[in-house]
């Protein structure tokens, strides 16, 4: 079910009156799409703030106006804690729509008992589905994960009719050995070196006096 966002239409505009906004509780947003035109929004954050904590990108905006819609783009302040503006683009529930989506690692890998690390190494994906059938997220199991085991993208469980926008040859997580550190690595060089003979040096330079 989408999240339901109260919206009304903003009719100021600039960087003061935004702040002034996000001083009362709201965040400026803009709606578009569907060759309509175009309406300036604003959204209450607490309502904004729970949709994003439970993952959602379809949402119904009701109020102002009365529709679904995506969210599209989101503009953060420089700490990445709040946001400071939002894009939603118009879509209808059956709509053929591309979004991302953060792929999280669920479980404990058996390869991590035999020494092994685990080294995620995508953490989103993109791909096309329908606006309703959009998932808060995709969930990586890797409680089968062993030593020099891998799961790709073509692994990775997605909504019936979703279509994976990425190579799905792709490596999204693998059980590894882990690096030695680079100190760890000196000690061994070190280690295998051949030891200085004490004395050896001066034996040598009392042969040459000879």
């Amino acid at each position: 079910m989408a999240e339901v966002l109260n919206v009304e239409v903003r009719h100021t505009r600039g960087k003061r009156n935004s702040r002034r906004m996000r001083t009362a509780g709201t965040i400026p947003a803009v709606l578009y799409g569907h060759g309509q035109e175009t309406v300036c929004l604003s959204v209450p954050a607490d309502q904004f703030d729970t949709a994003l904590r439970h993952g959602s990108r379809l949402v119904t905006l009701a109020g102002a106006v009365n529709e679904n819609a995506l969210i599209r783009e989101l503009q953060w302040d420089t700490w990445g804690t709040h946001v400071l503006h939002a894009d939603f683009t118009r879509v209808s529930e059956h709509e053929k729509v591309q979004t991302s989506l953060v792929l999280e690692l669920r479980g404990e890998a058996p390869g991590v008992k035999e020494g092994g690390a685990v080294e995620q190494l995508i953490h989103e994906v993109q791909f096309e589905c329908e606006a309703k059938a959009i998932p808060e997220k995709l969930s990586v199991n890797i409680n089968q994960l062993k030593l020099g085991d891998s799961i790709t993208v073509a692994d990775l469980e997605i909504p019936p009719g979703a279509i994976i926008l990425a190579d799905v040859d792709a490596i999204v997580v693998q059980c590894v050995e882990p690096a030695a550190a680079p100190e760890e690595e000196e000690v061994a060089a070190s280690m295998e070196a051949e030891p200085e003979v004490i004395g050896r040096k001066e034996e040598e330079e009392e042969k040459k006096g000879d």
